[in-house]
């Protein structure tokens, strides 16, 4: 009989579990956190077999630094921020930089922003995930982590205004795709 504990009620004992890399902890754990994870992992990658690595690779990370965990901190969060600095390492990795100039990017705008508040979630991740690397990891640094663009542009080795341009490329390219798709499918 197979019983459910919540992390919550066990935690300390979960993470001492997993400190002696105790199997059934860390599956306890990675079914606990599998879905918030997984959610980053998708907002910055392409495709779903690309998240599915990138989020094991953070279970790998947090699995070998579990000794490093401070009890009384929110786990959650500690995971959380182990994950985005995995995306991020995996931007690095599978990007080539490119400085777009911040003039052009003033210069686009969207027809139509009523159309993204017509898109459900699926749509948006879908239309998030179609983004080029840089851009998709500029913005869910900025509008999902909540980093500054100074600190973007330190984690990525760009510049600030780079990191604006990329955002605001984003966001443009996000409202037209959105758009595009909204309108396509009711206009037919």
């Amino acid at each position: 009989m197979d019983i459910a504990l919540s992390i919550s009620n066990n935690e300390h004992d979960i993470i001492r579990a997993c400190i002696r890399k105790e199997r059934w902890a860390q599956q306890m754990l990675y079914e606990e956190f599998y879905s918030p994870l997984i959610a980053i992992c998708l907002r910055y990658t392409r495709h779903d077999d690309e998240a599915m690595d990138l989020l094991h690779e953070s279970f790998i990370k947090i699995f070998r630094s579990i000794h490093k965990y401070q009890p009384g901190t929110s786990l959650g969060a500690w995971m959380r921020r182990i994950t985005v600095n995995t995306a991020i390492d995996y931007f690095r990795r599978n990007t080539r930089r490119r400085t777009e100039d911040i003039d052009l990017a003033f210069d686009l705008r969207s027809p139509d922003a009523d159309a993204v508040s017509q898109c459900t979630e699926q749509e948006i991740l879908a239309a998030v995930q179609q983004l080029t690397p840089a851009y998709r990891t500029v913005f869910n640094l900025y509008v999902i982590e909540g980093y500054s663009h100074r600190e973007i542009a330190d984690q990525l080795a760009i510049t600030e205004s780079t990191s604006r341009s990329n955002l605001v490329k984003a966001r443009a390219k996000l409202q037209d795709m959105l758009h595009e798709k909204h309108y396509s499918g009711q206009g037919k």
